[in-house]
């Protein structure tokens, strides 16, 4: 396009004409140097930058990811999510062992690949920019993460378990049969996280995001996704997740429950967070308790595959519609 047709499509999707030069970028290592109504040419197609992804928790805003843009495909108008490269990494601790976690673009593209077409996973394509950076480019999801669905929905924590658990539970499961089909061809997710599944506002399916992360672990390739499904079934069983000092500030009762807590009803991936629910819940099922057991501190046993899981959760269905 020609900067006099860019103007055009800028004014038709954005309803604003440009002012002063417009600025062209083609080499993208520099993210933080690109700015709102920048244009970005990647691999002959245009995108109008809009801002910066937040990283948003229930009603507040988050920092800032300079290297996520915001932006419109100027062919088409369509609002598109634009990762640009950043390498980060950090040391996790799990029980006793460090595992290391970092960003590969790479492998987020080949797993986009993979996943081409697939309802459960975000959509995109991968493009190299001029300086060879990979650049995925990815179809905005109209909706909120399930994190904030669940954190909004405003009824006491008897009635969600059993009126809207087994519901609920149902479309969670669907997601853990999504990273199951994606271990089965070897892959990972990598950060898994109540804020990176996203309910689409039309349909109401359930869609993972954001998986660029890595992470070395010859004990077990899949277990930090593990982990990160066994927290998100905590949330999805607790409506939220509870530390001792939390369920303490409840009163009398709190403070009964919070000193009865040991070790051993600790999460193993974060040990303020209570994994024993059924301390706090006395209704929960002992066999669903279990399930969240093997993620704690007190776990002498752990998932090998997310099919286990699967298995077991399935098991537990019957005693959460009585």
């Amino acid at each position: 396009m020609t900067e006099a047709e860019l103007r055009e499509k800028i004014k038709e999707y954005t309803h604003f004409a440009p002012r002063g030069q417009l600025s062209i970028i083609t080499d993208t290592t520099e993210f933080m140097n690109i700015r709102p109504n920048d244009v970005l040419e990647l691999n002959g197609t245009y995108y109008l930058v809009r801002g910066d992804e937040k990283e948003e928790r229930f009603d507040l805003e988050g920092e800032p990811k300079f290297w996520v843009k915001r932006a419109v495909d100027l062919a088409t108008g369509d609002p598109k999510i634009i990762k640009l490269v950043f390498h980060e990494s950090f040391t996790m601790h799990l029980g006793g062992e460090e595992i290391l976690c970092y960003r590969s673009p790479q492998k987020e593209a080949r797993v986009l690949e993979m996943v081409k077409g697939d309802p459960a996973f975000m959509q995109g394509t991968t493009v190299i920019d001029t300086a060879g950076n990979h650049i995925r480019i990815i179809d905005k999801i109209r909706g909120n993460s399930y994190y904030e669905f669940l954190q909004r929905l405003n009824v006491d924590h008897e009635t969600y378990f059993h009126q809207y658990l087994p519901n609920i539970l149902k479309q969670v499961m669907s997601c853990m049969e999504a990273i199951n089909k994606l271990h089965q061809i070897g892959e990972v997710h990598g950060d898994i996280r109540n804020d990176h599944i996203f309910i689409h506002r039309n349909n109401g399916k359930h869609i993972w995001i954001d998986f660029d992360f890595k992470y070395n672990w010859s004990e077990n390739h899949f277990g930090v996704d593990l982990f990160g499904l066994g927290n998100i079934l905590l949330f999805t069983a607790g409506k939220g997740l509870y530390s001792p000092r939390e369920v303490a500030a409840w009163g009398p009762e709190g403070e009964r429950i919070a000193s009865d807590l040991r070790l051993e009803d600790m999460s193993l991936f974060i040990r303020h967070r209570i994994m024993n629910l059924k301390k706090i819940f006395p209704y929960i099922p002992q066999r669903l308790n279990n399930i969240l057991l093997f993620f704690s501190c007190g776990a002498e046993v752990f998932y090998e595959t997310a099919e286990e899981l699967l298995e077991d959760i399935k098991e537990c269905e019957e005693e959460l519609v009585r």
